[in-house]
């Protein structure tokens, strides 16, 4: 009996594009893609990343045309103009390495927590209380005795003048300042952190300072990165909503702390009350729904400080002040070198500055920064 040669059954097609599930390099790429890639584009940690040596590479290009054309120098004293002029280096850097990543991660620059409503209420506002806040620190140091004043340093229009150029200076300051840690950091870290990860940068910090530091200032970060443990903790075992925007707070105010370990004149309470202060910001982002009121009160604080009262400002004291000041006593209470900002005394005052925060933001109806994000795009 004779067989016919039947024809081989065919292969059904595989969609085109469609990868072999069982091909290692499509395998590799799916890996590599979720490594890198995550629900909402790039993962924030490679952003932090990406954006941080952006800053430095920029600030290094910039820095460089700045001394060619002799607009800084090696030994150039501290004034407010010098001021201005050296922090603008960071501020154009900050902004190209911003504009960059918005590009990258395909996102307006607004979305960065800078697109909630009252821009100008907000900024203002902000503006009086760390203006009212600094002053109530600086006269409870004057009431006790921690802080003498003497005969005003300026007189007439020169005044104004001076009083102008510190306001630039220091909000060119706080824009560097508040657009790294509040602006940029806190919404990036706050759309992919979680606990275990903020805890990881936190212990980085500290095992850092415990071997490279050789002052006590190192303190204020142990505390600041002790203080929000507990909380943070809690906000992942219940797996509250929001929790990553508190996980970023906590991870950049610490920072923040940290980033202050590198001025001459830090005590270990001022380290903290910066790191404090930070999350009183991250706060103001949370229930203003933009990082303006940060900025105003930053600006108003640091203006307050170094030009209307001339006290020393994180260590440095400046020429061209309003009145002069001198600490007396103990530096516990004083501040000593530091400043106000270094008596123990500055953490009350920024505990009330946080509770004016919320009682007069706390019950609005501000969209939130993730709301005003989405809006954004």
């Amino acid at each position: 009996m004779e067989t016919e040669n039947q024809p081989a059954p065919e292969r059904a097609a595989e969609p085109a594009g469609e990868p072999d599930a069982t091909d290692p390099t499509a395998q590799v790429q799916r890996d590599f893609d979720w490594f890198v890639i995550g629900p909402q584009g790039l993962r924030a940690g490679w952003s932090i990343l990406l954006f941080t040596a952006l800053f430095y590479l920029f600030q290094m290009v910039i820095g460089i045309l700045f001394f060619t054309f002799g607009l800084v120098t090696d030994n150039s004293p501290i004034s407010a103009a010098q001021v201005l002029v050296n922090d603008t280096i960071p501020l154009l850097a900050l902004v190209v390495a911003a504009a960059v990543m918005s590009r990258i991660e395909s996102r307006p620059l607004s979305s960065y927590n800078l697109a909630g409503p009252h821009h100008v209420r907000h900024f203002f506002s902000g503006v009086l209380a760390g203006c009212a806040a600094l002053s109530l620190l600086v006269g409870i140091l004057a009431w006790g005795g921690w802080l003498h004043f003497g005969a005003p340093a300026l007189a007439g229009p020169q005044i104004f003048r001076v009083a102008a150029l510190w306001g630039v200076a220091f909000l060119v300051v706080a824009l560097v300042e508040e657009g790294a840690f509040r602006c940029y950091a806190l919404f990036t870290l706050a759309r992919g952190i979680n606990f275990w990860w903020a805890l990881a940068a936190q212990a980085a910090m500290c095992l850092y300072l415990a071997l490279f530091s050789h002052g006590q200032e190192a303190w204020g970060v142990y505390a600041a990165a002790a203080l929000g443990f507990l909380p943070c903790l809690i906000l992942h075992q219940k797996a509250a909503a929001r929790s990553a925007f508190w996980q970023a707070a906590w991870v950049t105010s610490t920072v923040f702390g940290f980033y202050h370990t590198g001025n001459s004149g830090e005590n270990w309470i001022g380290i903290f009350a910066a790191a404090f202060m930070g999350f009183v910001f991250c706060v103001s982002v949370r229930v203003t729904g933009s990082a303006l009121w940060a900025l105003g009160c930053h600006a108003g604080w640091d203006w307050m400080e170094t030009f209307f009262y001339g006290t020393a400002d994180s260590g440095m004291t400046a020429p061209g002040h309003f009145l002069t000041a001198r600490p007396a006593g103990n530096p516990l209470w004083s501040g000593g070198a530091d400043g106000p900002e270094g008596s123990v005394l500055v953490i009350g005052v920024i505990l009330l500055l946080l509770v004016a925060l919320l009682a007069f933001y706390g019950r609005r109806s501000a969209p939130n920064p993730e709301q005003a994000a989405q809006a954004a795009d």
